[in-house]
């Protein structure tokens, strides 16, 4: 079977090796040099585990920029562009998305579409009505960066927005590709699957922020914060996950998903979901003023990336804190070897390492890693497990 996955991003790539394991995939992206760094065999993403399947598991894949190569003879045709949430309209862009269903019903009218991309409750029943075209189907991906593919072949659950013989189908080709045979499938409908995911990210934001403020409340009082969290999370109704304290949720997908359901809630009573927002933008205060409080004459931030084994820092906290800092008039160096640029945000940037420990005053990092251990006496961190 012929399918088409349109975006190499974390979630394109990790859907495409999973659904090439037993299929012909043709991905399909604007970006030459992502296109032939996959037709070379090499992941322009980096994460361990798609390189790993790239060099050696089979795969029926290969990479394209023309649309009529990828959409014609396929089956379905996966979309995983991204969505960018929008301040002034307060809800995400989706014309990518649009351009992409439009074009492909366009050129294959006997595909189906699936849409992985993140999008506003009641987008797809919208595309149905505007593109006269039921065969569009939602279906929520659950994917951390830096380990999409392990999440892709690992689901917690697979769902699809649709309970048609072809979404059951493609549930079935997920779970063909997926180690875990016994994974659950739930079918609902479009607008649920939609509000499903925006729920769930938020709810995984909420619990960062929780987090977050019981630390801020050990640091305030001078607390072992590491105490309080294994205390609570002992109890098995709130578990050991996503108990780490940072600077901040951050990332691609918490920021603007929380902002987005935050927006639906417009006209609905609520207190909790607008609060977790807000939420976040205290403890980047927070954060810049106890970095203040130290009165170093040049800080060093450590790292931009939310993740380790990830090339990405899109909406990281550190961003947040960073220009925070910047407004109050702070000496800043940053440490970032994955950036191929000498500036960023208005500050400097190095990529080497013994310099940057040796020039800073001041190391703030929002994950603790041995590359900083020799410097402990002067890092600023919220980390109480390091390298997680």
């Amino acid at each position: 079977m012929k399918i088409a996955v349109v975006g190499i991003g974390y979630v394109g790539l990790a859907n495409a090796i999973l659904l090439s394991q037993h299929n012909e995939v043709v991905l399909l992206d604007i970006d030459s040099g992502k296109v032939d760094a996959i037709n070379k065999g090499t992941s322009p993403i980096e994460e361990l585990d798609i390189q790993y399947y790239l060099d050696n598991i089979p795969l029926c894949l290969r990479a394209t920029t023309d649309p009529f190569d990828a959409y014609r003879g396929a089956k379905y045709i996966v979309v995983a562009t991204p969505t960018d949430y929008d301040e002034r309209s307060s809800k995400f862009n989706t014309k990518i998305v649009e351009e992409v269903i439009g074009q492909a019903v366009q050129i294959n009218p006997d595909s189906c579409v699936i849409i992985k991309s993140t999008v506003p409750a009641q987008f797809t029943v919208t595309m149905r009505q505007q593109l006269d075209f039921e065969d569009i189907i939602f279906s929520p991906e659950f994917l951390r960066e830096g380990r999409a593919l392990y999440d892709c072949l690992n689901p917690s659950r697979i769902i699809l927005g649709d309970k048609s013989p072809k979404a059951a189908a493609f549930a079935h080709l997920l779970l063909e590709g997926a180690q875990d045979k016994k994974t659950p499938i739930l079918y609902t409908g479009s607008t649920e699957a939609e509000s499903i995911k925006l729920f769930s990210n938020t709810y995984l934001a909420m619990r960062v922020a929780f987090f977050n403020e019981l630390d801020t409340y050990c640091e305030m009082n001078e607390l072992d914060s590491r105490q309080l969290v294994e205390g609570v999370c002992l109890d098995p109704r709130i578990g050991l996950d996503y108990n780490n304290p940072s600077f901040g949720y951050g990332g691609y997908c918490l920021p603007k998903d929380t902002k987005q359901l935050n927006g639906n809630f417009a006209g609905i009573p609520n207190r909790l979901i607008s609060a977790i927002v807000t939420a976040n933008d205290i403890r980047k205060d927070h954060i810049a003023d106890a970095i203040l409080s130290r009165r170093s004459s040049l800080v060093g931030v450590h790292r931009l990336i939310m993740k380790a084994n990830s090339d990405n820092f899109r909406s990281s906290s550190m961003l947040g804190v960073i220009e925070r800092l910047k407004d109050q008039g702070q000496s800043l160096l940053i440490y970032e070897p994955t950036l191929k640029v000498d500036s960023i945000l208005g500050c400097p940037v190095t990529h080497d390492l013994a310099d940057f420990k040796r020039r800073c005053d001041l190391v703030v990092t929002n994950r603790v890693t041995s590359e900083i251990s020799d410097c402990m006496n002067k890092v600023y961190s919220r980390d109480i497990y390091g390298d997680n």
